[in-house]
């Protein structure tokens, strides 16, 4: 797995799953985001905070171009600066207000979030095609383990199933959860089928993996 001292890109959603203009919550190694599109399809990462109240963003709502707080309406634009305070119509918000962003990036149907700096591009998931997104109680590890494979460099995890090959996205938390992503190599009714019970399967295995680790 990347190493989070030296910038890398974290897989925070699929694209199937933020719809031109809405809004969801995802998270990094450096914490909450709001995660929106955009009207017109743009994709910005915004830290899951108004700076006015402190409510999440995430709980907005996106309108046209714009992410706004669903507490007192604060609008802030896709660089992170405020654009509309309602309860004052007439004021140009300062500069000084405004929400910290991160580069984001939207590649073979896979969102990915930077943190830090990253010396590249997010990875390329060529012939892979996003089914969904599920979390599992476990670290990397016991998913390693269940899976009896380890993952690359890029977090990937391939699985041999009769319905074909499935591969692993993880992205882990600093909770000792981890988001799994499944993907297919074919896109067919019956490999998504099994490759989602695959996942399921595996996920149980590892979370039974990770308590059996902190019982002992």
């Amino acid at each position: 797995m990347p190493s989070p001292t030296t910038g890398f890109w974290t897989p925070v959603a699929l694209s199937r799953d933020l719809p031109a203009g809405t809004v969801i919550p995802a998270r990094t190694a450096a914490g909450s985001i709001a995660l929106w599109r955009s009207a017109s399809g743009r994709i910005s990462a915004s830290a899951d905070r108004c700076p006015h109240r402190g409510m999440r963003l995430s709980h907005g709502f996106v309108r046209g171009e714009t992410l706004s707080c669903i507490y007192h309406g604060w609008s802030y634009g896709q660089a992170g600066n405020c654009l509309r305070i309602p309860a004052h119509p007439g004021l140009t918000p300062p500069e000084t207000i405004r929400v910290a962003t991160h580069d984001v990036e939207e590649t073979d149907n896979v969102i990915w979030v930077a943190v830090g700096a990253p010396a590249s591009k997010p990875p390329r998931l060529d012939d892979l095609t996003p089914l969904r997104s599920l979390t599992a109680f476990a670290g990397v590890a016991a998913i390693e383990a269940a899976a009896g494979a380890k993952a690359s460099n890029v977090g990937l995890v391939e699985i041999d199933a009769s319905t074909g090959t499935v591969c692993l996205l993880l992205s882990a938390w600093e909770d000792g959860q981890t988001l799994i992503h499944v993907l297919l190599k074919g896109d067919t009714p019956e490999a998504g089928i099994g490759a989602s019970r695959v996942a399921e399967s595996l996920r149980r295995r590892a979370e039974d993996l990770q308590k059996k680790e902190v019982a002992q």
